[in-house]
């Protein structure tokens, strides 16, 4: 929701498209309510708790680095709704079935307390995030004016959310979608932008809302859409536009400056021609003057010199003449007069219009349960992966090994990041150590490196043991899943390798991560891939230069002659071959017929002299 009248497709020409490492340790604010509801509806059928669902992979998604966004997320829950918003929210359960006069109306310091189900939702995903150790802050009232709050005291570089309040709440950036299967997967609007391309600050937009309707008073003022009140707050500047408002509340129509300076000159205009006379236009040219009178001679408009007569005006031909423009001014000048007082009647005829108390709502800065410049308490700990475990085992039906297959990218990425501040050799979930990398990744255009992690000897407390083939198999632990991977996760799970006997665990993380938790093992497989590389090139030139000189060899038995050698070649041996057969044939036969002596003869005549003679 937000401010009504399609407000977001008056955003949509200023919105960015941002690729996948725009939030790279970046810390974001997350309107938790809205990440529930956005596409529960879409799978609310085809499996259990969506929004338990959606929580999980969408946390790994935008924590984890490989690949993904490698974001640092809080999480910002709604408190309790404001008289207004609940208000707000009844008319809009009944807005089409009842008349909206006899709703009940929550007493002064009292909500309505919001759906019972849909807060269930949103404890069991805290609880879940809490897990995860995920920072969750609950705002005052709404999520997204905490976010915004965050944001605009630079706590946070973003926010995430749909609901178009969060600009009247301050914010400076908002992500209103996410598109994990692009290579541009943000959906960025930026106030800086907005206020370049419409002339829109903070205060416009809340009087743009206050015209049109918001989330705490649905109606607006009756007869203004968002096209007239978005030419209505351009005329004014941010600090006179509330109380410009303020005034025409109160039953005074105000008058802007400019207006009145371009009354007064076309008042002045008139009074230099009054008494007002109508000055006549040729019907043929559309100039000043009659048509009898530019019979015979054109007028000075369209005297050219060339053709005798006046021009014939043109399809939609407007006179420039001072009489005509002085018209068409104060014809504009009476037509945004009528639509200025059309609007302020509007406003006159709205109730308590503007309502200060939504004005200072949105314009206040302590939407937390800590003070304005005092920082939240915001901090990222390691997840309680076990717990983690039994919840969604009993929540989702999950398998143990599917849940631990997919938090594994968010356990590398928490273990990549304290290597490259502490480097203590440690193990990746207690279980796998870093072996190497095995390759390098491009999806998207994002390259990053495939590291291999090996299955080490399992711990038990203090001590080190080994366990059987069969206990710590690694394809056994993290390939047993019985749900069907679903689109809307847009994940990628870990891949096993065996490489001789040796199981191996695959993960896709951030290059510069790897590069500063283990900057010698990049640099060795840098100079890997350096020789490989040489060493294919030198091989390749070999074999070039081999084959060139079997090509240049002219005894050669593999290379195939053109077909003018061969056929050259196979000409001159036959021609050979019948003029020997033919000398042995005279030679043995002594004096034979002349007919014979003419057959020996023609062997060494040419083709066309031969077939002369045949016939």
């Amino acid at each position: 929701m937000g401010v009504g009248g399609k407000f977001w497709d008056l955003l949509k020409p200023y919105a960015r498209s941002e690729g996948f490492d725009h939030l790279r340790d970046k810390r974001v604010a997350v309107d938790l309510s809205f990440w529930i509801v956005q596409h529960e509806t879409a799978i609310k059928n085809h499996t259990r708790t969506p929004h338990l669902r959606l929580t999980f992979f969408r946390t790994i998604n935008l924590f984890s680095k490989d690949l993904q966004f490698g974001a640092f997320p809080v999480f910002v829950v709604d408190g309790t709704p404001s008289p207004l918003k609940a208000q707000a929210r009844i008319a809009r359960f009944y807005r089409a079935s009842i008349d909206c006069s006899s709703l009940p109306v929550p007493e002064e310091g009292v909500s309505v307390e919001r759906n019972r189900a849909f807060l269930k939702c949103v404890q069991d995903c805290v609880e879940l995030l809490e897990l995860f150790g995920m920072p969750v802050l609950k705002a005052k009232g709404e999520a997204e004016a905490l976010c915004a709050q965050l944001n605009s005291e630079g706590h946070v570089d973003a926010c995430i959310t749909a609901d178009s309040d969060a600009f009247l709440f301050g914010a400076k950036c908002v992500i209103k979608s996410i598109r994990p299967n692009s290579k541009e997967p943000f959906e960025c609007y930026y106030i800086s932008d907005i206020e370049a391309g419409l002339g829109l600050k903070r205060k416009h937009l809340i009087a743009i809302s206050l015209l049109v309707g918001n989330d705490h008073d649905l109606s607006g003022v009756q007869g203004i859409g968002l096209d007239t009140a978005l030419q209505f707050v351009q005329n004014f500047s941010e600090d006179e536009i509330l109380n410009i408002l303020h005034d025409i509340g109160n039953k005074d129509t105000p008058q802007r400056q400019d207006d009145l300076k371009y009354t007064d000159d076309a008042t002045a205009c008139s009074n230099e021609s009054s008494p007002k006379t109508k000055t006549s236009h040729c019907s043929f040219c559309g100039h000043p003057g009659s048509k009898r009178a530019h019979f015979k001679f054109s007028c000075e408009f369209c005297n050219n010199g060339d053709i005798e007569g006046c021009i014939k005006k043109s399809v939609g031909f407007k006179c420039n003449c001072s009489h005509c423009d002085k018209n068409r001014k104060e014809k504009e000048q009476k037509r945004y007069e009528n639509w200025w007082i059309k609007v302020c009647n509007k406003i006159n005829m709205e109730s308590n219009f503007p309502n200060d108390e939504i004005v200072e709502m949105y314009l206040c800065d302590n939407h937390g349960h800590f003070t304005a410049k005092a920082d939240p308490s915001i901090s990222w700990r390691c997840p309680k992966t076990e717990m983690l475990v039994d919840f969604l085992i009993f929540h989702q039906h999950w398998e143990p090994s599917y849940i631990r297959q997919k938090v594994i990218p968010m356990l590398s990425t928490i273990y990549l990041r304290e290597m490259a501040t502490t480097p203590v050799k440690t193990l990746l979930y207690g279980q796998y150590e870093f072996h190497s990398i095995h390759r390098v990744k491009t999806r998207y255009g994002y390259p990053s490196y495939v590291v291999k992690w090996k299955k080490a000897a399992c711990q038990l407390g203090g001590a080190t043991y080994t366990v059987p083939d069969e206990e710590c198999d690694p394809r056994q632990e993290l390939m047993e899943a019985n749900e069907l991977f679903d689109l809307l996760d847009e994940f990628n799970s870990p891949q096993i390798l065996d490489d001789d006997g040796c199981w191996f665990l695959l993960t896709d993380e951030n290059m510069e991560l790897v590069h500063s938790a283990f900057p010698e093992e990049v640099d060795r497989f840098l100079l890997e891939k350096e020789s490989r590389e040489l060493k294919r090139r030198k091989t390749s030139s070999l074999r070039s230069e081999g084959s060139n000189g079997k090509l240049e060899s002219p005894k050669s038995k593999g290379v195939q002659p053109s077909i003018t050698e061969f056929y050259r070649s196979s000409k001159v041996q036959n021609q050979g071959k019948s003029g020997e057969d033919l000398a042995k044939n005279a030679s043995s036969q002594g004096g034979g017929t002349s007919k014979e002596k003419r057959k020996v003869s023609s062997a060494n005549l040419s083709k066309s002299a031969r077939r002369r003679l045949l016939f």
